[in-house]
């Protein structure tokens, strides 16, 4: 006999019943959420599914309230966030031009600079999908939004280093997040590459390579070995797959830096990064666009790189389809079967706006490392349907009150 579709929500929501409370908002949007949604949401424990839904509502002088809902979410279990690392690394990476300003260093986010090893060697001299071909902050910042480039975080990783990372966003309250590694097979993590920002004639700043000092550690969070196996150097290991050294955030963290970056006076001045008005426009600028709306870099004419590339929710199992009405603030992640998204999600049109977060694990074989997931058939079905029924809702909603 088939199990039941949607029976983890069915408990939950038998638990509200039960309690003489209400269901959520968040459990509403979902029981009129598409089969791809509810057929995951009912193997919610083997998908690893979290969701984190946050309304925003504007009161007098359009202040924002936020009131948040969530399914499944578990801060003390581990989930690997892929590229949403890339998110505060973007970030940090603006306020650290702005903190060698206020030393006094001549530079800003579109000075060219060069990368070099510590014995001189170049590891990256030049940008060839910019038009000036010059490697800036602004420029990889743009590819890390529009493309999820690896090279880009790789780049902005080293210009800080995992001290200084961790500890920025642990002063800052993100205290469930702990970045490790750049995306590079065998890459040194903890010591830096050499950065030479250039003027019209010479170098007019060089950072010396920095040495971590901090180790770093992911705590004892569940679920941080998975699998069965897992494949290296085209040999099957038979033993789990060990992520404990893996960049870690949880759903709760991962919102929080989107809503640094999209609502900053929500924050004490603490809690936020340390920019300026115009840092915090150029990031919700670039986040929010889709690799069709960029002349530089240009990707209009790559196949591979359609509208919705880094746009799961809402958007994800389509091409072609997006429109200006709804405008995606967002960052997504996906490797080793595992697809994340953090999204402030407006629609123009009906005056709807809010926050999503979510996390699910798609890899039937258990293997790590084979590509072999069912990203296409589970995983974008479930997070655009996910999408579309947080949409639905919030439409829903304003049209019962006009």
């Amino acid at each position: 006999m088939a199990k039941p579709v949607l029976s983890s929500l069915i408990i939950a929501l038998s638990f509200s019943l039960l309690s003489c409370t209400q269901p959520t908002p968040l459990e509403q949007a979902l029981i009129d959420a598409e089969f791809e949604v509810k057929k995951v949401l009912d193997l919610a424990d083997k998908h690893e599914v979290q969701i984190r839904y946050t309304q925003v509502k504007r009161g007098g002088g359009q202040v924002p309230k936020f009131t948040t809902y969530s399914l499944f979410e578990d801060s003390e279990t581990y989930f690997y966030p892929a590229s949403t690392a890339k998110l505060p690394v973007a970030a940090l990476a603006l306020q650290r031009i702005r903190e060698l300003q206020a030393e006094g260093v001549t530079i800003d986010r579109n000075t060219p600079f060069h990368i070099r090893d510590r014995d001189n060697h170049p590891i990256a001299l030049e940008d060839s999908t910019a038009l000036s071909g010059t490697l800036s902050i602004a420029h990889l910042i743009k590819k890390i939004f529009l493309v999820s480039d690896n090279d880009a975080y790789n780049y902005l990783f080293d210009f800080l280093g995992t001290d200084y990372i961790n500890s920025q966003l642990r002063d800052k309250g993100l205290k469930e997040t702990s970045i490790h590694h750049k995306f590079l097979f065998g890459a040194d993590n903890k010591t830096t590459w050499e950065y030479y920002f250039l003027g019209e004639q010479d170098t007019v700043y060089k950072q010396q390579s920095i040495r971590a000092k901090e180790v770093i550690s992911n705590g004892n969070l569940k679920k941080m070995i998975k699998g069965v196996g897992y494949l290296d150097n085209n040999e099957l290991v038979y033993e789990p797959f060990d992520f404990s050294m893996k960049n870690h955030i949880s759903i709760n963290d991962l919102e929080g830096i989107l809503k640094r970056i999209v609502f900053p006076e929500a924050f004490d001045s603490k809690e936020r990064f340390d920019l300026r008005e115009e840092d915090y426009e150029y990031l919700q600028y670039w986040m929010s666009r889709n690799t069709l709306e960029s002349e530089d870099p240009d990707y209009r004419s790559d196949p591979e790189l359609y509208d919705s590339y880094v746009k799961f929710f809402i958007y994800g199992d389509q091409k072609g389809t997006m429109t200006d009405n709804i405008r995606i603030f967002n960052k997504v992640g996906d490797a080793y079967g595992t697809l994340t998204e953090t999204a402030y999600i407006q629609d123009r049109a009906s005056n709807v706006e809010f926050l999503l977060t979510a996390t699910v694990h798609v890899n039937e074989n258990k293997i790590f490392n084979d590509n072999v997931y069912e990203y296409d058939s589970i995983g974008f079905p479930f997070m655009a349907g996910l999408g579309r029924a947080i949409l639905r809702y919030e439409r829903n909603q304003l049209n019962q009150k006009n």
